[in-house]
């Protein structure tokens, strides 16, 4: 008898690749996560596709609770919410968790281009997929008892090698084109998304550092650290937006050079490698969803790390992770704060 796997199925080619590898060693079953905005069908053909069973659940009300919500709160405090990443550990992963524990299935799987193993202590292992397609960023707050039951099939591929063996097994899917969207929002317009939730701040001035008034912005929820396009100012120089002030309905623009920092602060810190921090360490650390990893030491500082870079990252942004790594294994990650 095969072990039982669920698989989360999104009807992409990712998923459907990952379902035919994974059918020649489990019993997979499907599922769908259904947010309310349609999209089923190709799921459910991929798994008729590939004769394996299909099950939908609904997760509009924990995506709405536990991603949703805090989306909007976040960037109505003046920082940069990433969704994925608290989607991942609260809504879809236990999602797939909660049918193989009905079913009696000891592993789950998606497409995540990414790799798991398990260390000498024990301790399941996050690691970096294959540098042109890595994904482990987005699966930094997974924790061990969700960790330790995940498959990544697609971890040792490239995203051009998986689009191969679609198209090899004359799949439906292996054209189509991979969604770059936030899932909730298809047409990639958050601030218009946040709008219709109402009660978005209004408009108010665009400031130099020193409070000078430079101009008028549309609301505060339109703008991210270090953004240099969609701001309608003039002046002797480009500007970037260095600092959201919520507080004052403000947003301060630079000409971009007061954006580097060599040290930053996170907090709500998910180890994966390690137990915890128990003095300094050294670590690269990417501090968005990019391939840049900068050198740096990471410092104790209560519940907290502070993050000594060891030559300056453009525009730490409240509200992204920063993930620390060692080699290509994920050893935790943090908010910046």
């Amino acid at each position: 008898m095969r072990e039982k796997l669920v698989l989360g199925l999104s009807g992409g080619v990712d998923s459907a690749v990952a379902a035919r590898l994974l059918r020649e060693k489990y019993d997979v079953t499907c599922l769908w996560l259904d947010i309310g905005l349609g999209g089923g069908e190709d799921a459910a053909a991929v798994a008729k596709e590939l004769g394996l069973p299909f099950e939908t659940a609904d997760i509009r009300d924990a995506l709405e609770e536990r991603v949703c919500t805090p989306f909007a709160q976040t960037y109505l405090a003046g920082k940069t919410p990433l969704p994925c990443a608290l989607c991942n550990p609260t809504v879809k992963f236990p999602a797939l968790l909660a049918l193989a524990d009905r079913l009696g299935a000891p592993y789950v799987a998606t497409g995540h281009y990414a790799r798991r193993s398990t260390g000498a202590d024990g301790r399941a292992l996050l690691r970096k997929g294959r540098p042109a397609n890595d994904q482990s960023y987005m699966l930094s707050r997974l924790p061990q008892d969700i960790l330790r039951r995940v498959v990544f099939p697609l971890g040792e591929y490239e995203k051009r090698e998986v689009r191969a063996l679609a198209g090899e097994a004359a799949l439906a899917v292996a054209e189509k084109p991979d969604s770059m969207e936030i899932c909730f929002i298809p047409d990639g317009d958050y601030a218009a998304w946040l709008d219709r939730r109402g009660n978005t701040p209004p408009p108010g001035d665009f400031v130099d550092r020193e409070g000078r008034v430079l101009g008028r912005h549309k609301g505060i929820h339109h703008y991210t650290l270090g953004q240099r396009r969609g701001l309608g100012v003039s002046g002797p120089h480009r500007y970037f937006v260095s600092a959201i002030r919520p507080e004052t309905n403000e947003v301060v623009l630079s000409d971009g050079t007061d954006l580097h920092a060599d040290r930053t602060r996170c907090t709500d810190l998910n180890w994966i490698a390690i137990e915890g921090l128990e003095g300094e360490r050294a670590c690269t650390v990417r501090l968005r969803h990019s391939k840049v990893e900068t050198p740096a030491i990471l410092c104790p500082d209560g519940d907290a790390v502070e993050i000594r870079m060891l030559t300056p990252a453009r525009a730490p942004t409240p509200g992204q992770l920063a993930v620390f790594y060692d080699g290509d294994i994920v050893l935790g990650s943090g908010w910046i704060c």
